[in-house]
């Protein structure tokens, strides 16, 4: 009989490959960088990507860009990150960025936080010839940015599971897409993955932290909204 750890990993292995084929995410010769965090996301979205780039076909090969941010104190712990990193055979790299806080008068902190990481995040994989860089977002994620675009920007519109940039040679992949948030925090205790020296101060203070709120009270109302969302997402071609 199989281990309640042995089920959940098949769980997501299961969604996790139906994600990563049913959006044609990977391709022979693929160089991807995973863009690790050092949340609970994006350990498993390196934990299996790795498993996957253990296969044969398609010949993928995976190095993983763990970005710290020097202004605003949202700490992972460098030594585990590599020691993870080292036992799931993924090279990684570490560097530091940040931004300038006068910004802070006309952004939010969350904005500019993310934008100057995703923007160090791509200046790496262009520099280093990586075709492709692997995000954490899950299902959840997906869905609660649909929300946030429809409350705050009018428009039906989300992360999708597969984006090709227009002004640069990336193509961002999202292979959680089909995982659902709560299977991951549960593999997470079961794996005893190590969680962030320091969280981000602003974490709960965010349009984001209400979307989740108010999505959680709309799937108290209907537990099958999510899918319902989800269908609305491909009938109207917004996740690729």
């Amino acid at each position: 009989m199989k281990t309640p750890e042995q089920l959940l990993l098949n769980k997501i292995r299961k969604k996790f490959n139906k994600g990563t084929t049913d959006f044609g995410m990977l391709e022979d010769g693929d160089r991807i960088l995973i863009g690790l965090s050092g949340g609970k996301d994006s350990l498993c979205l390196l934990q299996f990507l790795a498993e996957r780039s253990r296969i044969f076909k398609p010949n993928i090969s995976i190095e993983a860009l763990h970005v710290r941010m020097g202004n605003i104190q949202y700490e992972s712990d460098a030594s585990y990150l590599e020691e993870f990193a080292r036992s799931h055979g993924v090279p990684l790299h570490i560097i530091t960025t940040s931004f300038d806080e006068e910004g802070l008068r006309d952004k939010p902190a969350c904005f500019l936080c993310s934008w100057y990481r995703r923007k160090a995040l791509f200046r790496f994989a262009l520099d280093n010839g990586f075709n492709k860089i692997a995000l954490g977002h899950h299902m959840d994620d997906i869905l609660h940015t649909t929300l946030l675009n429809l409350f705050y920007e009018g428009t039906f519109s989300t992360m999708p599971a597969v984006m090709r940039m227009e002004k640069m040679p990336l193509t961002i992949i999202r292979p959680l897409c089909l995982v659902h948030e709560a299977d991951i925090a549960q593999l997470a205790q079961l794996l005893d993955y190590h969680k962030q020296n320091k969280t981000c101060p602003y974490e709960k203070a965010s349009k984001r932290e209400d979307m989740r709120q108010i999505y959680e009270q709309m799937e108290k109302a209907n537990p099958e909204i999510r899918y319902s969302i989800w269908r609305a997402l491909q009938k109207e071609g917004k996740l690729t």
